[in-house]
């Protein structure tokens, strides 16, 4: 089961593809978009991660930080960014500690028994830490709703104006 909304983020400290850490407890003040995808250099998470990209001015005008998140290796997810012209960085969650935190995590992929990636998912966090939009694909030829993703963001920033 995935992190139901209204509940607390769960914390993660992850390398980006700059092999940097990253941890969620020192993105607060912030929205945080993470967008868990399966692996990089496939089509569909291609197609969504551009679409985040495409999508980054409006989201940072509205004080969101977008990370990608998948089990890929640093490596990997650098090649992967750099291919595609992302501009957010891309978490590796290579010990799959985030994608058991999140409950997204997508055990036998592909029908590769032992291999464990994450699931097509998106959680938008609020500035304190709060889970106010989930979404997991019910399987990972779906991607999501990318109207749904902005307006989440949208109305914390409503909300945290008013």
């Amino acid at each position: 089961m995935s992190v139901a909304v209204g509940s607390p983020a769960p914390n993660f400290d992850l390398f980006d593809n700059a092999k940097q850490r990253v941890g969620l407890a020192g993105q607060r003040g912030k929205t945080v978009v993470l967008a868990f995808f399966p692996a990089a250099f496939t089509a569909v998470c291609e197609k969504e991660l551009c679409s985040f990209r495409d999508s980054l001015t409006a989201l940072n005008d509205l004080n969101a930080a977008v990370f990608g998140v998948s089990v890929d290796a640093p490596f990997a997810n650098k090649a992967f960014a750099e291919k595609n012209g992302l501009n957010f960085p891309l978490l590796s969650d290579y010990a799959r500690e985030a994608v058991r935190a999140y409950g997204v995590a997508h055990d036998d992929f592909a029908g590769m028994p032992g291999y464990t990636a994450a699931k097509r998912s998106v959680f938008v966090i609020d500035p304190q830490g709060v889970v106010r939009y989930a979404w997991v694909a019910p399987n990972p030829g779906v991607e999501p709703n990318y109207d749904e993703v902005k307006a989440a963001v949208a109305q914390i920033g409503a909300s945290s104006a008013s």
